[in-house]
């Protein structure tokens, strides 16, 4: 009988280095910002998904909206937004996010959602008639949606779209290998044909990545390249920080280096834009990337 290694698990960093520290979020913008998301009774993607940046971007009076409700219908193993069965969607929820964005004087507002996998066209009406209402209200606002994927329903995937916004994002999330275990009800390569039928919609396309789950640099280097191959004109790439004790472990604190490098090379694969570095996420900046 032939003695086999017994395989360790990578050991769970216990203390966050000194380059994710964050500031608390305080100041006069930031309760200002609040104050609206309140009044109008919106989601942000930066409260329920417990965003690091969520001081930074609040304090210069940006915020990321969420449409169709903060409950999802996936469970991530990444995600801190709430999951189970979603009430029904606000049919007046798309003018009270142009009329907050008008109040905000936003001149670049980021729309995301949770899924609605319950829905015949995933919510692609709400998306279409929040964009449209946006534009309407704030015709110099120009707009990012970060979309689910439609699990290969495309006309539902082209009405999210059609509304006007300059550019649409939708996540990766992680490298190829770890796809099923960060999210078991998505799939990558779906993802990847979104990224592509998005591209040949004629929009300017965005997705992100997480690192410090497992993966190995040569992975994160393959999935750079899957979304060069499809067409992808923006990269995010930041570190993933576990929410609850019930979400995925950090596997490993990735060094600014490492964030450097995948910058540089993800350059060379024909991006437009890389946004690499410990505390970027999907939204963070996300002006510049138009």
């Amino acid at each position: 009988m032939i003695d086999l290694p017994i395989l360790s698990q990578p050991e769970v960093p216990r203390r966050k280095p000194s380059w994710l520290r964050v500031k608390l979020p305080i100041g006069k913008e930031y309760k200002r910002v609040r104050a609206l998301v309140d009044t109008h009774q919106l989601h942000t993607i930066c409260q329920s998904g417990n965003c690091p940046n969520m001081g930074e971007c609040w304090g210069a009076g940006t915020a990321t909206f969420m449409i169709l409700g903060n409950v999802c219908t996936r469970r991530c193993g990444f995600c801190a937004v709430q999951t189970g069965k979603p009430p029904v969607y606000d049919t007046e929820e798309p003018q009270r996010v142009a009329e907050a964005i008008r109040l905000m004087e936003v001149k670049h507002a980021v729309i995301t959602s949770v899924n609605r996998d319950e829905l015949p066209d995933k919510g692609a009406e709400i998306w279409y008639r929040t964009v449209r209402a946006v534009k309407e209200l704030n015709p110099e606002t120009t707009i990012e949606t970060l979309i689910p994927e439609t699990r290969r329903d495309w006309n539902a995937l082209e009405r999210m779209i059609s509304g006007g916004q300059e550019i649409v994002s939708h996540n990766i999330e992680t490298v190829r290998r770890l796809s099923r275990t960060v999210q078991p009800q998505g799939d990558y390569q779906r993802s990847l044909e979104t990224i592509r039928f998005i591209k040949k919609y004629g929009k300017r396309t965005k997705s992100g990545i997480m690192v410090g789950m497992g993966e190995s640099t040569a992975e994160v280097l393959e999935a750079l390249e899957d979304l060069a191959t499809q067409g992808c004109d923006v990269v995010t790439i930041g570190q993933y920080l576990q929410p609850t004790k019930q979400h995925l472990p950090v596997a490993e604190f990735v060094h600014p280096d490492v964030f450097a490098m995948y910058e540089q090379e993800g350059l060379k694969m024909g991006f437009d834009i890389i946004e690499s570095g410990p505390m970027v996420r999907s939204s963070y900046h996300a002006e510049r990337h138009l």
